[in-house]
């Protein structure tokens, strides 16, 4: 009949995202997102459920009627648990509505889930609920509602609390009898098309007559003749809620096509029903009702989406429009300027802090810490320049401030404390009262304060999003394709108890307070797991006194798992906490502590700045997971000067040499070492260092991709230069030249002349299957080096047994990985016809002499 009228255009809703700036994880491991600031709970929409969340919502803030469900307990209702037993008599409805509502009262999450329910009317598939209409729906739930209340002492609550009677009069105009039936609703249904609004709509049913006469007679049943007649209706039961079903569609017989009707349709917030009834002797107050629901529906005939607008008559919800908050903002603003003056001297702060504290004495870091979060300045920033260092400051003030022997630790002395307590300037300097945390606690506590004057707000419930509106916003909802579809009121006599205000448990069964306290619990828990693994990063501690400083770099005296310690903490917490949590795992620790950004590096550990303003959080410095600390004294370590910084890294140089001759006779052959230098120090101590007999300095330098080219000389000029400028890096060679060697050098073209030749590299790459399988090492060596040289020196560099070198050959290796023919060895890299760089494979087996080949 319907069609798919009342499915939802996803047009109009959009995503709601939990947690942001996060890495999206699995559902089952990403908690739900926990209430916002109105701290009422939305409902998820399963896909096509809008219009269901809109009436249950409904239900849920007619207190009354939750109440009624919740006083059925499970001696009338059994329970979820024997749902499964064949003999157990379950009621699966009533029994997860209760748990549904408890969910949005109690349980701390943005939305909740209405799968069960849905399940428990058998709508287990979206072909199924799509068919259902707001208005078809409610008459459907009340319905089931009904049929499983059926023997228990709820079988009469929506009669007793929607159920009215319409009577229906025909008056003959001869014998003035007159007829009479009654009928029942649980909602009227109203015109819209050519009405203004509810009044009129009202009246024309229940206060107009129709007259048959002319063509249009009525047989009188007295009379036994057709007759004129007046025939008119009135309301004559009222029940406490009164649900309006509003006929905003219709069909065009002319066009043969359904549509909205979207003209402006006005209605009131409270309305008196007297015009419409039989009786109306009684008092106003029966008459009088209350408008707290409009379900509201947006979008044309073909699709759309509901949502609501509710009036919080418990004032269970925090309704904060965002244009008082930014009054709110004015207002702090205004008070800090008056404040300044205040703020301007730490003493009274520092006063107001302590005498908030139950503890007797805090750490000295966390009083700067409580300065931050108090006037929201640091220390260092709005006081050091004047004052000094904080300890200092109240070592300076021995009359107001108690410090601990160890100077650690500080209170506030107790006639201090007496003197703030009878000063009616010392509440000024505790601040406001914290913020609601936003958590919800089931626990027997106090119902929750308000966060508005006195008197009920509104709420639009979309869905999952829950936001404050005002009342006049309800007129948007009178006319366009967005408007009113049904309207709900309450008599205006039905009052609220006391303690029901803002008190969310109030008359929810125990065994449901339970469940929840431990849901809220199990939440809270995941939270918290979430919270670790998303904000909580490890620290590695590296000790000084497990580490000695030699060959410009910090090198483990101990083995590297007994030299570092790891810490696991909070990004967002402060400097001072990840000192505080230091100092505690260091009990043994003596004398200051500073912490210092490490860095390993190929020459060793270097440091570089120090971790200081203690207010600052460990994210806005910079420390990411698997960040390394150094502990130390900030000055020395092992009794040697330690310079830090960027500008005194050390760095790896290969350092070669011309030898006198070689192992195969003939070529040219190279020793090799590697130094350890600051990237600061210049090219004559370099000089200085590696050749103090005389001598020059050449830089191997790289094109592009990192190829070898040729060697170039490092001149007079240069010296200095450092060797961060001239470009040198940790693995860079730098070939050493003594005086007798500086024939093969041409000085003024700055290049090695050609009967030195090339000096390059070749890798080798172990095949043999012992040890370290596979292992890769680079070797140097000229055009001119001899084979059998560069398999000795890959020998040694893969730490294999010398005794090898009998059994083992070199086998160049081509692009695609095959091993090729043996190289004889007293072949030299020229004759083996291989380029600088070329990979070569060390291999079992003999190599072939020159002459086999």
């Amino acid at each position: 009949m319907f069609g798919d009228l009342f499915e939802e255009d996803f047009s109009f809703i959009s995503n709601n995202h939990c947690g942001k700036g996060k890495k999206s994880k699995p559902g089952d491991s990403e908690p739900p997102a926990p209430r916002d600031s109105t701290n009422l709970s939305g409902i998820k929409n399963q896909g096509g459920t809008c219009y269901l969340n809109s009436l249950l919502q409904t239900l849920l803030f007619t207190p009354e009627f939750r109440e009624a469900l919740f006083s059925l307990g499970p001696e009338e209702l059994g329970t979820l648990d024997d749902s499964r037993k064949p003999d157990a008599k379950v009621r699966i409805i009533p029994l997860q509505l209760q748990r549904l509502f408890a969910q949005l009262l109690l349980l701390d999450q943005q939305a909740a889930s209405t799968t069960d329910l849905t399940e428990s009317f058998g709508w287990s598939s979206h072909e199924e609920m799509r068919q259902h209409d707001v208005q078809e729906l409610n008459r459907i739930l009340f319905s089931a509602l009904e049929t499983s209340l059926v023997g228990t002492s709820g079988h009469d609550l929506i009669n007793r609390l929607y159920h009215g009677t319409v009577v229906n009069q025909i008056v003959c105009k001869e014998c003035k009898n007159v007829s009479e039936r009654q009928e029942d609703f649980l909602d009227l249904t109203v015109a819209v098309k050519g009405v203004a609004g509810l009044e009129e709509a009202l009246w024309n049913m229940y206060v107009e007559e129709e007259y048959f006469e002319n063509d249009n007679l009525y047989r009188c049943g007295a009379c036994d003749k057709l007759v004129e007649a007046s025939k008119s209706a009135k309301l004559c039961k009222l029940p406490p809620f009164l649900t309006i079903s509003l006929l905003r569609f219709n069909f065009d017989f002319e066009k043969c096509e359904r549509y909205k009707e979207t003209s402006c349709y006005t209605f009131p917030i409270q309305i008196n029903l007297r015009p419409f009834c039989e009786q109306t002797e009684m008092d106003d107050s029966e008459y009088m009702y209350e408008l707290f629901s409009v379900i509201i529906h947006k979008g044309g005939c073909y699709g759309g989406h509901y949502h609501v607008y509710i009036r919080d008559v418990d004032q269970l919800g925090n309704w904060q429009l965002q244009e008082e908050e930014d009054g709110l903002i004015e207002d702090k603003a205004l008070r800090d300027t008056e404040n300044a003056k205040e703020t301007e001297n730490p003493l009274a702060v520092f006063k107001g802090i302590l005498a908030e504290e139950e503890a007797k004495q805090i750490p000295v870091d966390q009083l700067g810490q409580k300065l931050l979060e108090k006037k929201g300045v640091s220390w260092n920033k709005k006081y050091r320049k004047q004052y000094g260092a904080l300890r200092k400051y109240l070592q300076n003030h021995p009359q107001i401030f108690q410090l601990s022997p160890d100077g650690n630790k500080v209170s506030l002395k107790e006639s201090h404390k007496l003197l703030l307590k009878l000063d009616p300037h010392g509440q000024d300097l505790q601040g406001p009262p914290q913020k609601n945390d936003g958590k919800w606690n089931c626990e027997k506590s106090s119902p929750r304060p308000r966060a508005t004057s006195a008197g009920c707000h509104w709420f639009d419930l979309n869905d999952s999003k829950v936001q404050p509106i005002k009342e006049k916003d309800i007129e948007k909802q009178f006319q366009g394709k967005e408007s009113a579809y049904m309207l709900f009121y309450r008599k205006a006599q039905l009052k609220r108890p006391p303690e029901a205000r803002g008190n969310p448990r109030y008359q929810i069964p125990e065994h449901l307070l339970n469940e929840m306290n431990a849901a809220n619990t199990e939440l809270q828990k995941k939270r918290a797991e979430c919270d670790s693994a998303n904000n909580g990063i490890d620290l590695h501690l590296h000790l000084s006194s497990c580490y000695e400083f030699h060959h410009g770099a910090l090198h483990p005296s101990l083995s590297w798992k007994e030299s570092v310690v790891d810490l696991t903490i909070d990004r967002r917490k402060t400097l001072g906490d990840l000192r505080q949590a230091v100092f505690q795992m260091l009990e043994s620790w003596e004398g200051d502590m500073v912490l210092s950004v490490a860095k390993p590096l190929p020459a060793g550990l270097h440091l570089y700045q120090v971790l200081d303003g203690d207010e600052l959080t460990l994210e806005g410095v910079g420390l990411a997971d698997g960040a390394d600390i150094f502990v130390w004294n900030g000055k020395e370590v092992g009794g040697t000067k330690v310079l830090t910084g960027a500008a005194h890294e050390p760095v790896v140089l290969n350092v070669l040499r011309l030898a006198e001759h070689n192992e195969g006779g003939k070529g040219q052959h190279f020793s090799e070492a590697q130094h350890v230098f600051s990237c600061s120090t210049s090219l004559g101590q370099l000089h200085s260092a590696l050749a103090p007999a005389g001598g020059i300095i050449l830089k191997n330098g790289s094109g592009a991709e990192g190829e070898a080219k040729n060697w170039e000389v490092f001149r007079e000029e240069d010296m200095k230069e450092t060797v961060q400028s001239v470009g040198l890096r940790d693995g860079c060679s730098v070939l050493i030249l003594d005086s007798h060697d500086q024939s093969f050098v041409n000085v003024a073209s700055g290049n090695l002349t050609a009967f030195t030749y090339d000096i390059s590299w070749l890798q080798v790459k172990n095949f043999c299957g012992v040890q370290e399988e596979e292992k890769l090492v680079k070797i140097t060596a000229t055009i001119e080096t001899v084979m059998s040289d560069i398999k000795m020196k890959a020998i040694r560099e893969l730490q294999l047994e010398e005794e090898l070198a009998n059994e083992s050959c070199l086998r160049p290796v081509s692009g695609n990985g095959k091993l090729l023919s043996p190289v004889p060895e007293d072949y030299t890299v020229k004759e083996a016809e291989l380029k600088m760089g070329s990979l070569l494979g060390l291999c079992r087996g003999k190599a072939p002499a020159s002459t086999q080949v």
